[in-house]
């Protein structure tokens, strides 16, 4: 029986077999990658060359199996998530899975939020924010995997908590963890690129095994679908749009009673009782909010979504689902948030809604900034 090949960019098995199914890749393919000693799948080597990704599918029961193996064994558990989308990055029920094995929560892209938020505020609303989801982390660490120097921090933690035990990295899809696993291997091994990284969900479809010092491992797991992400209902070219890369820049509205915004044709914010008072939107820069009478929002939406307000652009419009409404009664400064797009901070009491497209959640927390 020969040996199986993995891929170096996800770690799939390769197979020749099955277009479209984990691990795929050409015979001509093969050969040469066996040549050269760097074999890729066929996602992977599109994705490395040309930044186009394809669709694999893996099902949620594979997921499962992976999340319930997190509690087999004495591990410390990496948990990643993306400080930008916090609340739509949290891997629901992770608490139940780990056992008694210690978590550090590990906030990425924190280069994308204002940087006149102060770290230890940011890090105290994160633990917050955890032990409401049931979960109680070791520790909290805010990084940017993008930055190399930043690494030796994360290392220097990584090593406090594991005690000599291996090290499972994991993550919902798009929280830049296999940024974040690059870049631990550049800083340990000195390998560039090792693992395939992209902006787009599900890059890394199975475990990847990195040696460290002590004979034990940090694993890079495959990214954990989270159905409520609006990330999973558009297409390649408006990822790009709503996926922050550099820091944001807070729009700020003088909005009365009555008034409607709308954050591309993505999403939708209702004022609809209360003195008139400041909100301040948190979006990628792309985005472009526009304004509106509430009492012609509706009228407004179907006229102009795919055109005058994208994204979604006008070839996607037909897919994109119906925008669902949640209401809200304000008496603090509160952030409503957009699970994967951002979120509009209301600092004044009243009543708002905000709709979003049918099965993303629409959330209120306590105001991050």
């Amino acid at each position: 029986m020969t040996e199986a090949i993995h891929c170096i960019g996800c770690g799939a098995e390769i197979q020749t077999e099955i277009p479209g199914k984990l691990g795929y890749t050409p015979n001509g393919a093969l050969e040469k990658g066996l040549e050269s000693g760097e074999v890729y799948c066929q996602r992977c080597f599109r994705l490395r060359h040309y930044n186009d990704i394809q669709d694999v599918h893996l099902t949620d029961d594979d997921f499962l199996r992976l999340l319930n193996s997190l509690g087999q064994e004495e591990a410390l558990i990496v948990n990643v998530v993306d400080i930008f989308d916090f609340n739509g990055s949290l891997i629901p029920g992770l608490h139940r899975f780990v056992g008694n094995n210690p978590v550090l929560l590990v906030g990425n892209k924190v280069d994308i939020l204002p940087k006149s938020l102060k770290k230890s505020k940011m890090k105290q609303w994160m633990v917050e924010r955890a032990h409401e989801a049931g979960l109680r982390p070791v520790d909290v660490l805010l990084t940017s995997a993008k930055k190399a120097s930043e690494m030796e921090d994360l290392l220097a933690m990584i090593e406090k908590y594991r005690e000599g035990r291996n090290v499972y990295v994991v993550g919902v899809t798009n929280v830049g963890k296999s940024t974040l696993i690059n870049q631990i291997i550049k800083q340990t091994a000195g390998v560039q690129d090792l693992i395939t990284t992209s902006q787009f969900p599900g890059t890394t479809l199975d475990k990847i095994e990195i040696p460290l010092d002590d004979g034990h491992f940090l694993i890079d797991t495959p990214g954990i679908i989270h159905r409520h992400q609006m990330a999973h209902y558009l297409g390649k070219k408006d990822l790009r749009i709503i996926a922050p890369t550099k820091e944001i820049k807070p729009k700020i509205y003088q909005l009365n009673a009555g008034q409607t915004l709308f954050l591309g044709g993505l999403a939708r914010f209702d004022f609809i009782q209360g003195d008139k008072s400041s909100f301040i939107a948190y979006v990628s820069n792309d985005i472009e909010p526009h304004r509106t009478k509430l009492e012609n929002a509706d009228a407004f939406y179907a006229k102009h979504v795919g055109g005058l307000i994208q994204p979604p652009r006008v070839d996607e419009v037909a897919d994109f689902p119906e925008l669902i409404r949640f209401e809200f009664s304000i008496k603090e400064k509160t952030d409503i948030v957009f699970a994967g797009l951002g979120w509009i901070t209301v600092t004044s009491p009243g009543v708002v809604a905000g709709w979003a497209p049918k099965g993303v959640d629409v959330i209120r927390r306590k105001a991050l900034i």
